[in-house]
């Protein structure tokens, strides 16, 4: 079977068990790269704690982030761990959109998807998978988002390419889907439902949906 094929009969099958997930869940694309940034090395729960502090501070925009200094803002976002460097992160990030484009975020959307993505990497803290979460679930961007879940159920099912990077893992799905920013959007937020729930560090396969077609078969 072609890896086109392969891959979309891996979508349809969880998308048939788990439906559809609704992510990225956040009220304005602002709030999905403040969203990308606490989610770094934290779970989403601790997440909307720190997102909650924001808010209830009057916080969430870039221009009321701008006006506070690092350790206000790690005050506030305290609970998603790693406060003191998640500060700096969104210090740059406002610093950067009110640059970029003056704080209208809708103005990203024109700029060509590499070049923004370009730009995105230059901000202190964010690195690929942010980015490309930026890309697609705040300014959508059709680009497939890679983070340990998809590596980890790729890899299972003998689909992980030979070089082991984030490049060539996004590159197998850009390669052999549509580039259709729903589609990406509900294909990540899958695998990840997917990789929290059964295909763990130590797999539950029996409840898996992909067990008819992964090589393993609960071999691990």
């Amino acid at each position: 079977m072609k890896k086109s094929n392969t891959l979309q009969e891996i979508y349809r099958q969880i998308f048939n068990r788990y439906g559809p997930q609704r992510w990225w869940p956040a009220e304005t694309p602002f709030e999905v790269m403040v969203g990308a940034i606490l989610t770094q090395s934290a779970a989403w729960t601790n997440v909307e704690k720190a997102v909650h502090n924001l808010k209830s501070a009057g916080a969430l925009n870039p221009a009321a982030l701008r006006q506070l200094s690092p350790d206000e803002i790690a005050r506030l976002v305290r609970p998603s761990g790693y406060f003191n460097a998640k500060a700096k992160k969104l210090k740059a990030l406002v610093e950067w959109l009110g640059q970029a484009c003056r704080d209208d975020i809708t103005r990203l959307s024109s700029i060509s998807t590499e070049a923004l993505r370009k730009q995105l990497l230059e901000v202190h803290g964010i690195g690929p998978e942010t980015a490309d979460s930026i890309l697609l679930y705040a300014i959508g961007k059709p680009v497939f988002v890679i983070d340990a879940y998809t590596r980890r159920v790729l890899s299972r099912l003998d689909l992980a390419p030979e070089k082991d990077t984030y490049e060539a893992f996004q590159r197998l799905f850009m390669k052999n889907l549509p580039r259709d920013i729903r589609l990406f959007n509900e294909y990540h937020a899958l695998l990840v439902r997917l990789g929290k729930e059964v295909c763990r560090p130590r797999p539950v396969c029996a409840e898996c949906c992909l067990f008819d077609i992964c090589p393993r078969n609960g071999a691990i």
